[in-house]
């Protein structure tokens, strides 16, 4: 039909005119509505096509561009996909019409309209629908006599050519009736055996294929997997009787390749029927294997690839990037998940019909987590262990599981064996689980399953007899291997999963903590390295930690927390590992990331003890700086962290606690530093040597008064953490053999032969270790009941025979357990008078008597201590007073109480006049009238205890010293016994020895010389100095210090010297073992001679510091300057010895400026406080009188001076033969550390062995003019200099000396000189080494 006469009904003329208009915009809405609803005015045969078919003669005709039809084309293809073929059916229309009319001009115009819309048509439906020849005009086609001759070809082979048994292209009835046979399967009648009586039937009767009907058997089979059992199985066995077994995997394995060929994946019904023979041993895995895709090395190959990407992410979290191109890009690193992967198709079958078995044995043949690493497979495999523990489930959870719907299994699969027991669960489920490992992550119900049903076992087993137990020691061994390799890795890959971690936490929070960091050491490191999912998971907790770590202010705590909380939920070991290394480099962040972690699960804060144990016990940490004298700041951050953390959160300590007592057996007293931080942290408990003397006063009373004045900070809300702390103590056994093990190492660390320690590190060990045993010892003196202390505490003899306990430590542990059996002795004395009706007792005697019965067996028990010949002089009994008693029980801190109660009343005023509210202002002067009222009655109570005390002390003193030889060996041994290893102990200590001293002169106890014990005390200390370390020095001057305020106290007025002193027999000058005629008015020392016997004192103390000042060793140098500064308020006193004091600190602060720093600061801190004393130093003329003595003093210093001589014969020959032996034995060491008599001569005038000293109311009470006291000042200090800048040559050989002697010697001579001290020429108690 020719365009012009064509009747257009549709596309007129004037949409053609406006068709950028809107021409082209209504002939779309003409098509759509065509498409969806028929347009009215169009016949219902003819719709789209006929707008089409107007629209394509526009074009022919002119009236339409080509370019506007094509943009038809395209918006209409894009509203229908069949619209391509509409308009190939128009076009074809079009083609025949215009090939019946011959018109060559309209057919080049379609030609050409074709040429250009062929694409957007499709080339394919133009070959379909279009005239040969046009498609050769258009050149789709070569030539139109070949496309016909290949046509006609085409057409016979498929439609006339005839092959073998194809049958059923001609629709045969062989096969429709073997089709209707093996398709309609839902009669009742159906057997195998009646089937394949039909098969063979058809077979024999049509002569049909026997392998086309077994391809058809297995389609049958793929469309009712369902009848397996019943049906297929069974036909299958019968029939491959009839044929070679083989062609049934061939024919399988056809079907495998028909998908590996095609777009289609291969359907989940074919892997089902393959996994069904498999089963049922009708084909063999190895067999079909094969044929599936793609091959094993293509596997392997995949496999390696994506463990390396993993392994290179989580390397990349622990190395510093400097490059930005090697940052990490955000997209998820997973394992090629390849549709058409026919293996992994046909494990998850096998998984899905309950075949493990052959599963298994499939998965064998590669890398033990590659086939489980795919998503399908790990699923399926769920499923089934979910199926298989299901019964025990629902029977050890009870209630809870009767809420689910138990699993069943599908008909055609394989019911595998189920457990009802904890004894099946090793054949049955144990294996499934260990193949999963962390993929059990992707069901967190059969998590919970397993964790409910572990925490059932663990209680059962537990309760269960040691019989049982054996039995079950399999499930046991099971559970925990579960635990590791699949619970806890599963925990690292469920994002934030609270309520999991809680029931982990419940089904091993009762196994031994051992047992529980073993587990976690697997999980930190190894699960890590065996998973890739678990490196990536790693890697990507890091990254976020950082993050995290990065933005950690004080701030913005809270919102961290939470952060972290979520964080730690799933991957706790890799979170805190990082958060710990951060904290050991940067101390600043304890106190923010403690805050921080509060929004942790139990699970998680035991991570985080094993973590923080981990990192302490790193083997590739140096727990000592480069200098080898100070401990690493690593390890200190961590101490604190630990004390902090573990006071905060309630964490586990018995791991902890048994860390530091394991390091302590094996010799190593670093980590006591942990100990140290956290008893103080938990239990507010601090031992420091900067403690002042007003908080002295208030630890020595009572334990409301210790809290409120005695610590630097508050230990008010410590009563839980101190629980805690002592409950993890007792609960493993660690509470003494910590003590003991303290003790053990405080003796040994002098003698570590690990390797050469500097004496300052050897120095600071000892002072922590001592420091850390007081602290705790005070602690469970508080925290344990008395009767739980008693029972855990072994006796005084025990503590040093069999466990090797020094003297000053086992009374130590023990003074609680006295104290307390004096009381309840008391108490019980106490109800016996008020049952007799004898309340007018006296209390003190009750006391008395109570005292008595304690401390006679301990006297038995003391005297197996020391030697026999030590209890010449002194008694046990008196050993035993000293040493069990403390400063809370001969003096009352009367000024303390007073000042709190002060304190208290100030903070009642300061309520009152703030703005708060009523209710606040009410509960603070409650508050504070309530401690008042408690710290009275502490006092009084006190108060009565001590005159109880005191009256039992004027009871015992006439048997305290015996004095069997000589008042000087009875006050040497007492020094050396009592006096020095108490007062270095602690400050308390220090005064305690102070304040006992003062007491044995207040009572007048026989055979006791004031005047000679403080002369030993003052005479020469510069061995002793030596001898000690920082601490030690720092308690020691403490002691000195409290000695020399007694001292200062009588000096300043001579009526309290009279009223104390005057008629005292402690200052008798003639000392004699027998003191008939001691109570002589002639034989006092008088005020003025006391005087020139302080000057002697203060002389001899400068003498001794300038010695060590001038040694040049820096123990000496230090322990002296530490002194100095103890002693400052009482010592120097006079301006001569401050000055000659003051020259030598400042040639220490010129010549250790730049060499020892320490000193220097050390130095330059004591002349600045010199400095400001200097106004309260007296001139040496009012100090002391300098007057003519007379002859009576002259005689009876001389008398003073043969009796004394008389009197001390024996103990000086002994001294001499000790002294010679000592020589001939280490002559070295005596040239190295014994004074010359020269240089005693210097500072005396007389040598140290004369026997002018033995009489001190001589002291330096010469005659002299008193107009000539200006020039005795002055040769007093050009003595001091003479000795100084003979020490200067002194210590230089000394220095030479020391650098050729071993700090083997150092070592040994303080340990020894803690236990033995010797008593120079001089008369000084010195201590010195003996044979170790």
């Amino acid at each position: 039909m020719a365009a012009n006469s064509l009747h257009f009904q549709v596309v007129k003329l004037d949409l053609c005119k406006s068709w950028e208009k809107s021409g082209k915009a209504q002939i779309v809405s003409l098509c759509n509505e065509a498409l969806k609803h028929k347009h009215p005015m169009l016949k219902a045969e003819k719709d789209i096509r006929r707008i089409i078919y107007e629209v394509i003669h526009q074009v022919l005709s002119g009236k339409l561009k080509t370019e506007n039809f094509i943009a038809l084309l395209t918006t209409l293809k894009e509203s229908s996909e069949d619209m391509s073929s509409i308009i190939a059916d128009v076009l074809s229309m079009i083609d025949i019409e215009l090939g019946a009319l011959d018109d060559k001009k309209s057919k080049e115009k379609f030609i050409s309209l074709l040429s250009s819309c062929k694409d957007e048509v499709g080339v394919a439906l133009l070959k379909e629908r279009l005239d040969v020849e046009t498609l050769e005009s258009l050149k789709l086609i070569n030539s139109t006599k070949l496309f016909q001759q290949k046509y006609i070809k085409t057409k016979t082979r498929l439609f006339y050519k005839q092959q073998k048994f194809n049958l059923l292209r001609e629709e045969m009835e062989g096969y429709s009736k073997l089709a209707v046979e093996i398709g309609d399967l839902n009669g009742s009648r159906i057997t195998a055996v009646n089937v394949l009586e039909d098969i063979k039937s058809l077979i024999g009767c049509f002569n049909i294929d026997p392998n086309r009907v077994l391809d058809l058997i297995l389609e049958s089979f793929e469309c009712h997997p369902q009848f397996a059992k019943d049906l297929f199985i069974p036909l299958l066995e019968n029939y491959l009787i009839l044929c070679e077994r083989s062609t049934l995997c061939h024919l399988l394995g056809f079907k495998f390749a028909h998908y590996q060929n095609s777009s289609h994946k291969t359907p989940k019904s074919l892997y089902t029927v393959a996994a069904l023979l498999v089963h049922h041993n009708l084909i063999s895995l190895d067999d079909l294997m094969p044929h599936l895709i793609p091959g094993d090395d293509v596997l392997k190959d995949q496999w390696e690839k994506y463990v390396g990407i993993a392994t290179e992410e989580a390397r990349r979290t622990t190395v510093m990037l400097l490059n930005p191109s090697e940052k990490k890009d955000d997209k998820d690193v997973k394992i090629d998940a390849d549709p058409s992967n026919q293996k992994l198709g046909l494990c998850e079958a096998l998984l899905r019909i309950g075949d493990w078995e052959d599963a298994e044995q499939m998965m064998e043949k590669f890398t033990f987590d590659h086939m489980i690493s795919h998503k399908p497979i790990a699923t399926a495999l769920c499923g089934l262990v979910s199926y298989v523990i299901d019964p025990l489930y629902r029977k050890m959870s009870g209630e809870t599981a009767g809420k689910s719907v138990p699993i069943q299994c599908e008909d055609h699969y394989i019911f595998p064996t189920r457990a009802n027991e904890c004894a099946d669960l090793p054949e049955a489920a144990f294996p499934m689980l260990y193949r999963l490992g962390c993929k059990v992550s992707l069901d967190p119900i059969l998590l919970i399953k397993i964790t409910r049903i572990g925490k059932s076992f663990f209680k059962e087993y537990a309760l269960a007899s040691e019989t049982d137990q054996e039995k079950l020691k399999s499930v046991y061994g099971g559970f925990l291997g579960i635990v590791s390799s699949v619970l806890l890795p599963s925990l690292s890959l469920v994002l934030s999963n609270a309520y999991l971690s809680e029931e982990i936490w419940q089904m091993i929070a009762d196994l031994p903590y051992q047992t529980r960091y073993r587990l976690y050491g697997e999980w930190k490191n190894e699960s890590y390295k065996k998973h890739p999912e678990l490196l990536l998971a790693k890697a990507q907790i890091v990254d976020k930690t950082k993050y995290i770590m990065r933005r950690l202010t004080k701030e913005n705590v809270k919102q961290t927390g939470r952060q972290m909380g979520k964080l730690s939920h799933s991957s706790p070991t890799i979170l805190f590992d990082y958060i710990l290394s951060q904290i050991q480099r940067y101390d600043n962040l304890i106190l923010p990331v403690v805050d921080a972690l509060k929004y942790l699960t139990n699970l998680t804060y035991d991570v985080l003890a094993f973590c923080i144990i981990e990192a302490l016990a790193n083997p590739q940490k140096e727990r000592m700086k480069h200098d080898d004298t100070n401990i690493s700041n690593w390890l200190q951050s961590l101490a604190c962290f630990c004390g902090a953390i573990f006071k905060k959160y309630p964490i586990e300590l018995s791991g902890l606690l048994q860390y530091v007592a394991n390091q302590l057996k094996a010799g190593k007293s670093l980590d006591l530093l942990i100990l140290k931080e956290v008893v103080q942290k938990m239990s507010g408990i601090e031992i420091s040597e900067e403690i002042t003397n007003d908080q002295l006063q208030a630890l020595s009373g009572g334990e409301i008064l210790k809290a409120e004045g005695g610590y630097f900070g508050q230990i008010r809300n410590t009563k839980k953490s101190s629980n805690r702390l002592k409950e993890a103590l007792l609960e493993q056994n660690l509470a003494l053999p910590l003590c003991l093990l303290m003790g053990q190492q405080r003796q040994g660390i002098v003698f570590n032969d690990e390797e050469e320690m500097h004496l300052k590190l050897v120095g600071k060990l000892t002072d922590q270790c001592h420091d850390t045993l007081v602290q705790f010892g005070n602690f469970l003196s508080i925290q344990l009941g008395t009767e739980e202390y008693v029972k855990r505490f072994p006796t005084i003899d025990i503590l040093a025979t069999q466990y090797h306990t020094p003297a000053d430590v086992a009374f130590f542990l023990s003074r609680p357990m006295y104290t307390h059996q004096i009381n309840t002795k008391y108490d019980e004395l106490r109800k016996q008078d008020r049952a007799k009706q004898k309340g007018g007792q006296d209390k003190s005697q009750r006391y008395i008597t109570a005292a008595d019965s304690v401390s006679h067996p301990i006297c038995s028990l003391v005297q197996t201590i020391h030697p026999e010949k030590i209890w010449i002089d002194l008694s046990p009994s008196f050993y035993t007073t000293f040493w069990s008693l403390t400063l809370y029980d001969i003096e009352v801190p009367t000024a303390a109480y007073e000042r709190e109660v002060n304190k208290l009343k100030q903070a009642m005023n300061n309520s009152e006049q703030e703005s708060s509210n009523d209710n606040r202002k009410r509960r603070e002067k409650e508050r504070c009238e309530n401690l008042i009222s408690k710290l009275k009655e502490e006092e009084r109570k006190q108060e009565e205890y001590w005159s109880r005390v005191r009256a039992r002390f004027k009871s015992e003193k006439d048997g305290w010293f015996l004095a069997k030889t000589t008042k000087n060996d009875t006050i040497t041994k007492f020094l050396q016994l009592c006096i020095f290893p108490r007062s270095v102990f602690s400050s308390l200590d220090a005064v305690y020895c102070a304040r006992f001293i003062h007491i044995l002169h207040q009572l007048k106890t026989p055979n006791f010389s004031t005047l000679l014990c403080f002369d030993r005390i003052f005479s020469d200390i510069s061995y002793t100095v030596a001898s000690l370390t920082e601490n030690e020095a720092s308690r020691y001057g403490r002691f000195l210090c409290t000695m020399l305020e007694i001292v200062h106290k009588w000096h300043a007025e001579k009526a309290v010297y009279d009223k104390d002193c005057g008629n005292f027999p402690g200052f008798v000058t003639v000392l004699r073992a027998s003191t008939a005629d001691g109570s002589s008015k002639a034989n006092q020392l008088d005020y003025e001679n006391f005087r020139h016997v302080c000057h002697k004192w203060q002389y001899k103390l400068t003498k001794a510091i300038v010695v060590c000042l001038e040694s040049k060793e820096f123990v000496q140098i230090r322990n002296a300057l530490m002194i100095l500064t103890k002693v400052l308020p009482q010592f120097p006193a006079i301006t001569s010895l401050a000055g000659a004091l003051e020259k030598r600190i400042d040639k220490i602060r010129t010549e250790e400026k730049e060499k020892r720093p320490d000193l220097f600061a050390l130095a330059m801190g004591y002349s600045g406080m010199l400095k400001m004393r200097k106004p309260h130093i007296l001139p040496e003329h009012l100090f002391h009188n300098k007057a003519p003595a007379s002859k009576d003093k002259q005689a009876t210093a001389r008398s003073t001076e043969s009796s004394e001589k008389s009197s001390s014969d024996k103990s000086s020959k002994e001294r001499a033969k000790s002294r010679e032996k000592s020589a001939k034995r280490k002559p070295e060491e005596r040239k190295e550390h014994t004074p010359k008599p020269k240089e005693a001569k210097t500072a005396n005038g007389n040598s140290r062995g004369t026997s002018k000293e033995k009489a001190l109311a001589a002291g330096d009470a010469k005659p002299q003019s008193r107009s000539s006291s200006k020039a005795a000042d002055d040769r007093r200090s050009m003595e001091l200099h003479k000795v100084s800048s003979h020490n200067d040559e002194k210590s230089e050989r000394r220095s030479n000396s020391v650098t050729h002697s071993s700090e083997r010697e150092h070592k040994r001579r303080k340990l020894e000189a803690a236990s033995q001290g010797k008593v120079s020429n001089s008369k000084v108690i010195t201590l010195t080494p003996a044979k170790a």
